[in-house]
């Protein structure tokens, strides 16, 4: 169960207006792929600070692989969907907008910082605990984003099945890369003992 209901909810509201905030941003300037990817980029720069070059001790460089392995790992998953046709970005010049690599890596990054603010708020913390909090989050929570910017014309799911525009095969997507990244980082955790609330 959850220690402080309050306080649980608060960081639940706070992440999702972010991610009106971002799905709106992102639906306004669809047709300047080039501005958002600078917008996003330097988001993720401002987090690369904040929490690995800035921090005399405890620098969290599993934020950085967490961060390259999601956008590694979308950008492949986006080129092989919209090289088979299953969803097609609108008013870009590109098959892929620019700032889709950054996108992803704030997506990690948004999840992490959320799950580690949610986290010491469970009353059991066992790993079973954490990794059904991260697919409730990874399962809700980027949809929700994608919903936004889907109505806002960014881009067009062309799979069945779907629910406000996002098909039940995204869902399934959204969680498997969250999930994919999230069982690496535990396992480098537990190589390397690094003791991680989200991942350890």
């Amino acid at each position: 169960m959850i220690t402080n209901k309050k306080h649980f909810s608060k960081e639940i509201l706070k992440a999702l207006a972010k991610l009106i905030v971002a799905g709106v941003l992102i639906g306004i300037l669809k047709s300047y792929d080039l501005i958002i990817a600078i917008l996003l980029l330097l988001k993720v720069i401002h987090n690369i600070y904040k929490e690995i070059i800035k921090p005399k001790t405890n620098k969290n460089w599993l934020l950085l692989v967490g961060m390259l392995l999601t956008g590694f790992g979308g950008i492949v998953g986006e080129t092989w969907g919209v090289t088979n046709g299953y969803w097609e970005y609108h008013e870009v010049t590109r098959e892929l907008p620019l700032w889709l690599p950054f996108a992803w890596m704030l997506a990690f990054h948004y999840l992490y910082k959320l799950e580690r603010n949610l986290i010491p708020l469970l009353t059991n913390q066992s790993q079973k605990n954490k990794i059904v909090l991260a697919i409730i989050l990874a399962l809700i929570l980027p949809a929700f984003g994608e919903v936004i910017t889907i109505y806002l014309g960014v881009w067009t799911y062309y799979w069945p099945y779907q629910i406000l525009g996002v098909p039940l095969y995204a869902f399934a997507c959204l969680v498997f890369v969250h999930m994919l990244v999230y069982t690496i980082l535990h396992y480098v955790c537990k190589k390397y003992r690094i003791n991680d609330v989200v991942f350890h």
